[in-house]
């Protein structure tokens, strides 16, 4: 499995290229487009980014101290901004009173650790955090999202009803632990999933990822992930069939 996945892996590189991610100046920045990025579109992220900046506020002491009524027309772009001003600020606060606004106490923390802390604030869950500790700090976590569960699910790696747990177990246990690895797999996924393996209706003709499923037929339709439910088993059969009709790279 580890060799399909580097096949999978370099199978898109050849094909997009390097993707250059997560784009920001510093590890802040990339920070604050992590949490701002929830359910909106990236270029709406950049213009609240701008904002920001344009005001001098880009920074982690200013945005603790500054209000919340302040703070949120800033972000006014990235959608739901008044949750997200909110969500902003618990981050900033966990980070200025608990360690210090700097970058390298958090990078000096372990990775599990400081996964939990990030978890326990209010807004963050696991991609958001992954997020953070791939992209802004350096530390190998899988990140898993709707194009990853999308694409993997449909060449039947593992059901759409998989946990990110279970799909972050998969991946974090068949790849090499590198930072610059995951970086780059998870960049090439999403273009994947933005330029072909669309929601509905996706171009599968010449798709880089044509035909490729786990080897064992008989398991095809199975996850070879942790913790599987008997609701997933049930559901496994009825899935395959419709899994098989929506991406055509596997007909």
């Amino acid at each position: 499995m580890d060799k399909l996945l580097l096949r999978i892996y370099r199978l898109l590189l050849e094909t997009y290229g390097p993707q250059h991610w997560w784009p920001g100046d510093g590890p802040f920045e990339v920070i604050v487009g992590a949490i701002l990025t929830q359910n909106t579109a990236w270029p709406n992220v950049v213009k609240a980014i701008e904002n920001l900046k344009a005001k001098q506020m880009l920074e982690p002491d200013k945005i603790y101290h500054l209000p919340l009524s302040t703070l949120a027309p800033l972000i006014r772009s990235s959608g739901f901004y008044k949750l997200k001003a909110r969500r902003l600020k618990s981050f900033v606060k966990f980070f200025m009173e608990r360690y210090e606004g700097k970058i390298d106490n958090l990078k000096k923390e372990k990775g599990e650790k400081l996964r939990k802390e990030l978890l326990a604030i209010k807004g963050i869950g696991p991609e958001t955090a992954d997020s953070i500790l791939l992209y802004a700090l350096q530390k190998p976590f899988f990140v898993i999202d709707a194009y990853t569960r999308r694409i993997f699910s449909r060449h039947h790696f593992f059901l759409p009803a998989s946990s990110y747990q279970e799909m972050q177990n998969f991946f974090m246990h068949y790849l090499p632990k590198d930072v610059q690895l995951f970086n780059e797999y998870h960049a090439l996924i999403v273009k994947l999933a933005k330029v072909r393996c669309y929601k509905k209706n996706p171009n599968c003709s010449g798709c880089p990822l044509e035909g490729i499923t786990p080897k064992n037929k008989k398991s095809q339709s199975r996850a070879p992930v942790y913790q599987r439910t008997k609701t997933q088993n049930i559901r496994e059969s009825g899935y395959r069939e419709k899994s098989l009709s929506r991406c055509g790279c596997l007909k």
